[in-house]
């Protein structure tokens, strides 16, 4: 084969390596084959999102009021506030947390599955609600915060996020796991220090992330390792 034939085929082949790159970068992306919980939860957020940027801001508003977890509603409304706060994202852009969920979530999804990927989310986002706002309420109860503390606008689905990337920062190895955790708290650290420091909803949230991660890196985490050395009872050998 001629120098120039040699040429010629390389070019011709090196489109078709460009596109199975492409393609294989594309698996990377949530869909409802591989990551149906991740990209069944984007649908329903880029949902909400989109209502309350076309609805009636007085029934958003009211909806958001409703789904709040801040003490007094969580109170009034507590599995109504649980199971809504982390639908929204009120200010929030859908394409950051679509590029988050990428991130964090799809890929523990990719690999334990849609079930214990939900499991995860949602007890963190549970788990750290209860644990932030339950002392918000009994020191209300003994007059140490006045009423109003009880009151403001607490949705998001941060907790569940930080629940899933502490999980995933604890099956790394080495200095991966290392640099993982410092960076999930370096964003932690970030977010509370870009809102107002001192208020009342900055500390509860910032405690919040904290627990949510490290809730996710000590026990999450090992649990899923064990689930990954324990075969299961359908398995064969």
């Amino acid at each position: 084969m001629t120098a120039e034939a040699r040429s010629m085929l390389l070019r011709a082949g090196r489109p078709s390596v460009v596109a199975r790159r492409r393609w294989a970068l594309l698996r990377y992306v949530p869909n409802p084959k591989t990551t149906p919980f991740t990209f069944g939860y984007l649908v329903v957020l880029l949902g909400t999102s989109l209502l309350l940027e076309f609805a009636d801001p007085a029934l958003t508003d009211r909806l958001l009021q409703l789904s709040s977890t801040d003490a007094h509603n969580l109170w009034r409304r507590p599995l109504t506030s649980l199971l809504t706060s982390a639908i929204w994202l009120p200010g929030e852009s859908w394409f950051g947390y679509a590029a988050i969920f990428a991130i964090a979530v799809a890929p523990l999804e990719r690999r334990f599955g849609a079930g214990r990927t939900a499991l995860v989310f949602f007890s963190g986002h549970v788990l750290a609600t209860l644990g932030t706002e339950l002392p918000v309420m009994a020191l209300i109860s003994a007059r140490v915060l006045p009423h109003s503390a009880g009151q403001w606008l607490d949705i998001g689905v941060s907790y569940g996020f930080f629940t899933t990337a502490g999980a995933l920062v604890f099956l790394l190895r080495g200095r991966a796991r290392l640099v993982a955790l410092a960076a999930v708290e370096a964003f932690i650290a970030v977010i509370w220090l870009s809102d107002d420091p001192a208020s009342l909803g900055s500390v509860v949230t910032l405690l919040g992330h904290a627990f949510a991660a490290h809730f996710g890196l000590l026990v999450c985490g090992p649990r899923l390792r064990t689930s990954i050395r324990r075969p299961g009872p359908d398995s064969a050998g």
